[in-house]
């Protein structure tokens, strides 16, 4: 068997899709898949490749795969920054030049490993194709077992070719635990989880907050049991939005820096914190002041080195979020009610919401981004997945937008600007039959608008609403105090030229969908919802609309 037949079978067999990559490489493996009934999305750029892999294995659970040939590999590998901190499992592959080229100023050559060392678990040469049955499995075992993150195979052959077209005796050999995340569940010490339970009961304000390992585990129905057994406000962080419906009477919303006031008011105010599947971060947290340092906490992740890392942990759970918040509500007394603390949570809710109704009403021109959530909220099918860009798209889409059905999904960049729009092409080829809306600023649009090429190509049909308001607007506030009261051009470092991507839309083979005024975008979005192409809604917003900031003790 050849090589490129093994890879081309072992990925069909680990239920491979769909495969993102940007030409040359590894032509044979490309054309057996063609074979097994792969889809092979050939895209623009190799950082659009791993963010389409990264959106695919969030929202599919199974790993997303991407290619590119050795002079691709940086590009590729600046890609994998956001499911590396994101915790996606993306298998990376690319070629290099043979051992007799290396160090000798080999065309469009420098050395891999270092680059791809940051952003990956499991980094690896594979220089013989005898070494592929071992390696290929140790990849799929790596990204989706414990926390599950990129890896990365160097194949021999500047486009892989000393690999793909080498003949060896080759068993395919499919691990079925390895083909999905999360691969095990492992379960908590019995000892910590008696001793998590004495505490929470003893505790009077506690909080839950949920993390992208809470949605990872899909812990959210446990998640909601825990805090409806003991009335228990529970929160989430931008990755862990979705793990308690938001319209819940126990939700308090996405809390940390991209939050809603009550979220972080009434976290700071806890006795007891339980972090349930998070790297407790700088945004979730608002750098580290929320909850407030010295505040009580449980912590439960499946990687103990999370354990504690910001937070001093009154009690360490190891395992699986599902598994360990199971294994809590069964040895918790239910007499242990916080009734009125939750009380006092709803009301801290109901009064941000107040305060944004006018907002989220308002019919001014330019559009406001609360009347823009409002109406995609109210849009959003009870089935879509949501995915989200970073900056302003994540601030508003995490406090403005809702969701209210359990069988939606919100994804987000987790720090590239430009993600939002690839990973939500990658999103759609793994859930083909599911709307998949992206939300982005036209900012972020710029950085891979030639994806909706791909998307009319490939026939990938999603939705994206461009925030459009010819600027980068988070930006704005910082730069104007950076000046003071000196003179200058100060727009040249965040504005753009006023674009109707509406038309650029339709010249690609899309849709394209121009709104002006906050009364047209609900039809907008219904046609945009039913259209049979790719969508691009052009969506025209006030530059001068800031999100709050952040509550902070």
């Amino acid at each position: 068997m050849s090589g490129g037949r093994f890879i081309a079978e072992m990925l069909k067999g680990y239920g491979v899709t769909d495969v993102f990559f940007v030409e040359a490489i590894l032509r044979g493996v490309l054309i057996e898949l063609e074979t097994l009934g792969v889809r092979r999305i050939l895209t623009h750029s190799e950082k659009a490749a791993a963010y389409m892999a990264d959106g695919y294995a969030r929202v599919s659970r199974r790993p997303g795969i991407c290619m590119a040939q050795s002079v691709g590999a940086a590009n590729l590998a600046a890609g994998l920054q956001d499911a590396y901190l994101a915790l996606s499992p993306v298998i990376a592959i690319t070629g290099r030049q043979p051992p007799l080229s290396q160090y000798r100023n080999a065309y469009q050559e420098i050395l891999h490993h270092p680059l791809f060392e940051p952003v990956t678990k499991y980094n690896v040469n594979v220089d013989t194709v005898e070494q592929l049955p071992y390696l290929l499995r140790q990849a799929f075992r790596e990204a989706t077992s414990g926390s599950p993150r990129p890896v990365h195979l160097d194949l021999m052959g500047n486009i892989g070719q000393i690999i793909d077209f080498a003949e060896a005796n080759l068993e395919v050999i499919i691990e079925a635990a390895f083909t999905r995340y999360p691969s095990h569940r492992p379960h908590p010490e019995s000892e910590y989880v008696r001793e998590a339970a004495r505490v929470l009961e003893k505790s009077e304000r506690p909080v839950i907050i949920a993390g992208g390992g809470a949605a990872a585990s899909d812990a959210g129905p446990e998640i909601v049991e825990l805090a409806e057994m003991l009335s228990i406000p529970t929160a989430t962080s931008l990755n862990g939005k979705g793990s308690i419906l938001e319209n819940h009477p126990l939700s308090l919303g996405v809390v940390g820096s991209y939050s809603r006031w009550c979220g972080n008011r009434v976290v700071s105010e806890a006795d007891l914190v339980i972090f349930i599947g998070s790297h407790t971060g700088e945004q979730v947290t608002n750098y580290w002041k929320v909850p407030k340092p010295g505040t009580p906490v449980i912590q439960v992740d499946i990687d103990p080195s999370e354990l504690g890392r910001n937070y001093p942990n009154t009690v360490p759970l190891v395992g699986d979020a599902k598994v360990t918040v199971r294994k809590l509500i069964e040895s918790l007394n239910p007499n242990s009610i916080k009734e009125q603390w939750s009380q006092y949570a709803q009301k801290l809710v109901t009064a941000w919401r107040g305060e944004q109704q006018p907002l989220r009403n308002s019919d001014a021109v330019p559009i406001r981004p609360e009347r823009l959530c409002k109406e995609l909220t109210e849009a959003l099918p009870s089935d879509a997945v949501l995915v989200a860009d970073t900056g302003y798209s994540g601030v508003w889409t995490g406090a403005m937008v809702d969701l209210t059905h359990p069988q939606q999904r919100y994804i987000r960049a987790a720090g590239s600007l430009g993600w939002a729009l690839p990973a939500s092409l990658g999103a759609k080829c793994a859930v083909p039959d599911k709307p998949v809306v992206c939300f982005t600023g036209d900012g972020g649009f710029w950085y891979h608008l030639s994806e909706l090429e791909t998307a009319v190509r490939c026939g990938i049909k999603t939705v994206t609403v461009v925030n459009n308001n010819s600027c980068l607007s988070q930006c704005a506030e910082g730069i104007h105090l950076a000046y003071g009261d000196r003179p200058g051009k100060r727009e040249e470092i965040y504005k753009f030229c006023q674009v109707n991507f509406a038309r650029i839309a339709q010249e690609m083979g899309c849709l394209g969908i121009r709104v002006e005024h906050p009364e047209e975008i609900a039809a907008a979005l219904r046609k945009a919802l039913t259209a049979d192409a790719p969508v691009v809604v052009d969506i025209i917003t006030d530059e001068a609309c800031k999100a709050p900031e952040p509550w902070t003790p």
